[in-house]
């Protein structure tokens, strides 16, 4: 694969990649090679899964959110794209997603860049 690092667009919510800028698609913007974009699309691609996984027990009422697996993989998932495209990152977006809180691993003792009042 080519190792020369290209300028992509991000949108998280259509999860959607793509080297022209267009419409919405421009949400994060990274500086990426091939095999970067590859693994941020498996990345994706799980994102997608877990979704999916998370809608369908979703319609189990009895089951609470804490203690669902499906939830879970759909969290850490996410938290993998963050980081991933806050690591390949233009300033903007490096700025944005560390102002979210999303910079770092869960197990911080900070919410959306505040201390957890519960820790």
């Amino acid at each position: 694969m080519e190792n020369k690092k290209r300028t992509f667009y991000i949108n998280l919510g259509s999860q959607e990649i793509s080297q022209i800028r267009d419409g919405n698609n421009d949400v994060f913007t990274i500086q990426a090679t091939e095999e970067e974009m590859f693994r941020l699309r498996q990345v994706l691609n799980e994102v997608f899964s877990a979704d999916e996984r998370s809608f369908w027990r979703s319609h189990i009422p009895f089951r609470h959110y804490s203690e669902d697996s499906q939830n879970d993989d759909y969290d850490y998932s996410m938290r993998e794209a963050y980081k991933m495209i806050y690591e390949l990152g233009d300033e903007d977006t490096k700025q944005f997603i560390k102002s979210i809180g999303m910079d770092h691993d869960e197990d911080s003792d900070k919410i959306y860049g505040e201390r957890n009042p519960l820790t």
